[in-house]
């Protein structure tokens, strides 16, 4: 694996510090990958404005890209080693969480940049792939952002499911790795960065899921508002996110649409 052997080493531990987490279960692994990968990632990501999906609405403003062909190879030697078996079973030793798999696509791994003025505001994470009929329950995100200041901002937010408390505040920094589980006790994302020309956000990603059994409830993709959001905002953010899960609703109804419309990858 190309992970900092102290983690593997120490996977007991790291597990109970993820139980003993609440509401929302996540552990901050710094110097995540060896130092020569991290580097290698860092000095070939790929350029802002050749990144394909832009996301870009009232809640969000970013882009990200899955297409691993067309990057350095060393992105898709990471992708394959946290697909791998090795890696698998840390994962579900650290989270306790058994038969965690990623799939080969946008819905399991690639990498997220923003520029100046980027931002996602707390949202929930749909924990249902309607392609694969999967149970989405934990994100990985590696950060990749040498010589971050503290005040470009950006960091992941981690708040109180009712929104009352940023619970945690991580920084965004280089080689640091965040895992922490997707469900509703976990609404997360990140203010608007402040950052020079030629600086941006840089993160790659991957989602892990499992069978679905008799404990799964399908929670649907949702933003949410900070208590300091502005007062239109607020209602505006509201309606839209109403009116998204009731079209949702009728068209899965109707039997046109799947519960997901891929609405993803919010970090």
């Amino acid at each position: 694996m190309k992970i900092n052997s102290k983690y593997i080493k120490s996977i007991s531990e790291l597990s109970q510090d993820f139980r003993d987490q609440s509401p929302c279960k996540f552990v901050v692994l710094d110097d995540f990958l060896d130092k020569e990968i991290a580097d290698q990632l860092f000095s070939t990501f790929p350029a802002l404005d050749s990144l394909k999906v832009k996301r870009k609405s009232l809640n969000e403003n970013k882009v990200e890209d899955y297409h691993f062909e067309r990057w350095d190879p060393v992105f898709s030697e990471v992708r394959d080693m946290i697909q791998s078996n090795d890696f698998l079973n840390w994962m579900s030793e650290l989270t306790g969480i058994s038969g965690l798999v990623t799939p080969d696509n946008s819905l399991g791994s690639g990498i997220h940049q923003g520029g100046h003025g980027s931002f996602v505001d707390i949202h929930i994470d749909v924990n249902f792939d309607p392609k694969s009929e999967m149970w989405r329950r934990i994100n990985l995100l590696i950060y990749l952002n040498k010589n971050w200041k503290k005040d470009y901002g950006g960091n992941l937010e981690l708040w109180s499911p009712d929104m009352r408390e940023c619970k945690h505040s991580i920084a965004p920094l280089f080689n640091r790795a965040v895992i922490f589980l997707t469900d509703e006790n976990s609404p997360h994302g990140y203010k608007a960065i402040n950052i020079p020309e030629g600086e941006s956000r840089k993160s790659f990603y991957a989602y892990y899921y499992t069978e679905i059994d008799e404990n799964f409830k399908y929670s649907d993709s949702k933003f949410v508002s900070r208590p300091d959001d502005r007062f239109l905002k607020r209602v505006a953010t509201k309606l839209k996110e109403s009116i998204k899960i009731e079209t949702k609703r009728l068209l899965k109804k109707m039997g046109l649409k799947s519960l997901d419309f891929q609405d993803k990858n919010k970090k």
